[in-house]
């Protein structure tokens, strides 16, 4: 192919000289600079320095940096571990209590926040703006505020109980009531105390009979606060989502007859499935470092059964002045959440690649044919 000259001089003043690039990457750092700095001034360097409490004997007072400060080696998870006694049980009701907390809050949450976005993305809703802003309007609100309100409404003469007492139903004491859901579903069957296996052995301080009572009923009320306010923020995430979804392939099922629970389940849950991932991962992110609406309304109470490892740090460092153990608590919870963020990444993968042989199967079959 014949090229001009004129084309040849054009191609070469696109090309960059030797050692232009250096400019480009030089203007890129200095842009990145400031939030470098802020990342290394107000992340890396407080994780690192925390990492050091957990594993020297600071007691609060100067620097950690001090010269008195100096290293104890995992004695602090060691005592949390290890080692039986109150700081060893403390975790162990945080973990349990917690570990119901998330297993109730982030499926609940997830189902309703995808139930909300496919109701308020259907084109013929009516004031559809509307609702869209009702139910994102609680994430929005400022969480002391709805912890408030809520200790109002669950409380012995609050509305929720006078709504109960409305419909011939004794409501419980919400915010006093330590035993757990489950226990009291086997008591009222006639089952109070558990096999030896499970009273006597246990992990974390905590017997196994005791991590198989379920959540308390103050617990439930937090479940519910956090259904509530974060549903709506999910919603939104899900909208762009489901945008995405080609309208064809909706027509297509409505014309095979394919009904709504059929589409939703086959069609929008699939093609979802990336967003889905990201607010599975947000949400146990988010439950496990629950710390507000403990901290406002129940303070760990009824006899520790709202207790979370997030506000157990809180309370060891701050009240009992236990800084190593506190911080340890918390890089105890962040490797807990990267486990469990991993494992459900494998799940959800596993699942869509077992989803994604099943159809090659079928494909092959139907060519067969």
């Amino acid at each position: 192919m014949f090229v001009t000259p004129q084309a040849r001089r054009g191609v070469a003043r696109l090309r960059p000289r030797p050692g232009e690039g250096w400019r480009d990457q030089l203007a890129g750092w200095l842009f990145s600079l400031p939030a470098l700095v802020m990342v290394v001034l107000f992340l890396l360097i407080p994780i690192a320095l925390a990492a050091w409490v957990s594993v020297s004997n600071w007691d609060g007072i100067g620097s950690p940096l001090a010269a008195g400060v100096h290293w104890i080696g995992f004695a602090n998870y060691k005592a949390l571990l290890t080692e039986p006694g109150l700081a060893q049980q403390d975790l162990g009701e945080s973990v349990r209590n917690t570990f119901y907390y998330v297993l109730f809050v982030v499926p609940i949450q997830t189902f309703l926040a995808l139930l909300l976005a496919v109701v308020v993305s259907r084109k013929g809703l009516f004031a559809r703006g509307f609702f869209r802003t009702a139910y994102y309007f609680p994430s929005i609100t400022s969480s002391v505020a709805i912890a408030v309100v809520f200790q109002f409404l669950f409380s012995g003469t609050g509305t929720i109980n006078a709504v109960l007492g409305f419909l011939g139903v004794h409501g419980p004491n919400w915010f006093t009531d330590p035993s757990g859901i489950i226990q009291d579903l086997l008591a009222r069957l006639g089952v109070r105390t558990g096999p030896a296996v499970l009273v006597h052995h246990g992990l974390l301080g905590i017997s196994w009979w005791q991590w198989l009572a379920g959540p308390s009923v103050a617990m439930c009320a937090l479940i519910i606060l956090a259904i509530w306010t974060t549903s709506g923020t999910f919603m939104l995430i899900f909208l762009p989502a489901l945008y995405n979804i080609s309208a064809e392939v909706e027509e297509a099922a409505q014309i095979d007859g394919a009904s709504a629970w059929r589409q939703f389940r086959k069609i929008t849950v699939p093609l979802v499935r990336p967003t889905m991932f990201l607010v599975l991962t947000l949400g146990l992110i988010g439950t496990w470092q629950v710390f507000d609406s403990v901290f406002i309304i129940s303070q760990g109470n009824p006899a520790g059964t709202t207790l979370s490892p997030a506000f157990l740090a809180y309370q060891t460092s701050f009240s009992d002045q236990e800084w190593g153990q506190g911080a340890a608590i918390a890089f105890l919870l962040f490797g807990l959440i990267i486990v469990l963020v991993l494992l459900q990444r494998w799940w959800l993968w596993s699942r869509e690649f077992a989803s994604d042989r099943r159809a090659r199967r079928e494909l092959r079959k139907a060519a067969a044919r």
